[in-house]
């Protein structure tokens, strides 16, 4: 066993046919966060001269040692113990010639998959076996957290594409059914995005991610250069919109104005109609307020407005929701809900076999800050699988305690 420096080519050759594919383990995200000021190093793990196993990883100087990171781990067999051993040794002798002190790897092992529920609707049978193993031989566990306290999502929420079409559709939450029906109605319309607008995305989402305009310029240019990324935004058509919404305030009108006919016309026992007329006042009023509203957004955007917006990295058979935002001020249109539909829909049509909406936390915990999210990726009839979590192995026991009095972080 031999675990040694591999070329871009052997790397792609390999993790295009091994069983598990994380968009995390590829060459284009290694030039990503080569530009986040990570250095990357492409590492195979030989039988001879036959390549079993490999793993991208990213190096980062903190407080003057070099810790590195394996996202989605190490991409080789964590079920048997000696092999596991026998690699672990190889890779320890690999990464401290390099004078790294320690490797935080997220493997790709699964311990349960759930459904929209919460419910275990599959597990895997080798997973208590390979905690064992690594365990053993010497990976320390940080614990099955529930959150995103973890290197990387310990829980991920995915669609299976293989469904007709009329499934996928009926299999989302009938809420969210009727807003994306009424997203299209109001003039949301959804577009393929070019680099040159990749601000959109940065600004709905520079609050919430820890990433600048680079990062999303350089995914945008890494994944591109092959088409393995694309992007799109949903954008309000601000004289569809006003249509609309004048549609709905004449409708109003008219309503209003009939009852207060009726009830010229019947002056006595009319008090069944005063609740009818009280109630479609306060209809109209709202009507009023929403067609002001409406006249300022198309004043104000008449060539529209971007309201969401998704990147979306393309895997083999699988795609990622790389990266979405959306427009806080104007949530209740409802573009992101049709902008993920409308995802679901083109990639289930070119063969895709399951779209990645990224991390969740655990939908078993109540009262979660994070349900909103949970729920809204649920609501698309998204199953939900659990790793095991976050791992980390010494290589250099010395300079590792250093590090740690220094206040290094695990």
């Amino acid at each position: 066993m031999e675990v040694k420096e591999i070329s871009k080519e052997e790397f792609t050759n390999f993790t295009t046919e091994y069983t598990y594919s994380s968009v995390l383990q590829t060459y284009e995200y290694a030039e990503v966060m080569e530009n986040q000021g990570y250095k990357p190093l492409l590492m195979g793990i030989f039988d001879n001269d036959t390549i079993v196993g490999a793993s991208l990883i990213l190096i980062k100087k903190i407080k003057g040692y070099q810790y590195a990171y394996a996202p989605r781990g190490f991409l080789m067999d964590y079920s048997d113990k000696d092999y596991l051993f026998s690699v672990t040794k190889e890779i320890k002798k690999f990464l401290s010639k390099r004078d790294i002190m320690a490797v935080k790897i997220a493997p790709p092992l699964i311990k349960d998959i759930l459904n929209k529920d919460g419910q275990v609707i599959g597990i895997n049978p080798n997973f208590d076996t390979c905690m064992e193993s690594l365990k053993i031989t010497g990976y320390h566990h940080f614990g099955f957290n529930s959150a995103f306290e973890a290197y990387k999502p310990r829980f991920e929420a995915l669609i299976d594409l293989t469904a007709s079409y009329n499934d996928l559709f009926k299999n989302i939450k009938k809420e969210y059914k009727t807003k994306i029906r009424s997203a299209e109605k109001n003039g949301i319309r959804i577009y393929r995005a070019n680099s040159n607008e990749i601000d959109y995305i940065y600004e709905q989402t520079k609050s919430k991610y820890p990433r600048d305009l680079k990062y999303f310029q350089d995914s945008y240019k890494f994944f591109g250069e092959d088409n393995k990324m694309e992007y799109f935004y949903a954008k309000l058509d601000t004289s569809i919109y006003l249509s609309v919404v004048k549609g709905e305030y004449e409708n109003a009108e008219n309503q209003a104005n009939f009852l207060n006919a009726q009830i010229l016309k019947n002056p006595k026992d009319n008090n069944k109609l005063l609740s009818k007329k009280m109630e479609a006042d306060k209809k109209l009023s709202l009507a009023k307020e929403k067609l002001v509203e409406a006249n300022r957004i198309a004043s104000e955007y008449p060539k529209g407005l971007v309201l969401a917006s998704m990147l979306i990295a393309k895997n083999r058979t699988e795609v990622y929701l790389y990266m979405d935002g959306y427009d806080v001020k104007y949530k209740s249109f409802n573009a992101k809900h049709i902008l993920m539909w409308k995802i679901i829909e083109k990639y289930a049509s070119l063969g895709y076999k399951r779209l990645n909406l990224g991390g969740v936390t655990d939908i078993r915990i109540e009262n979660d800050k994070y349900k909103g999210l949970n729920e809204f990726k649920t609501n698309f009839n998204a199953s939900i699988v659990e790793y095991a979590g976050d791992f980390e192995l010494i290589i250099n026991q010395a300079k590792y305690f250093l590090y740690r009095q220094l206040g290094g972080k695990k």
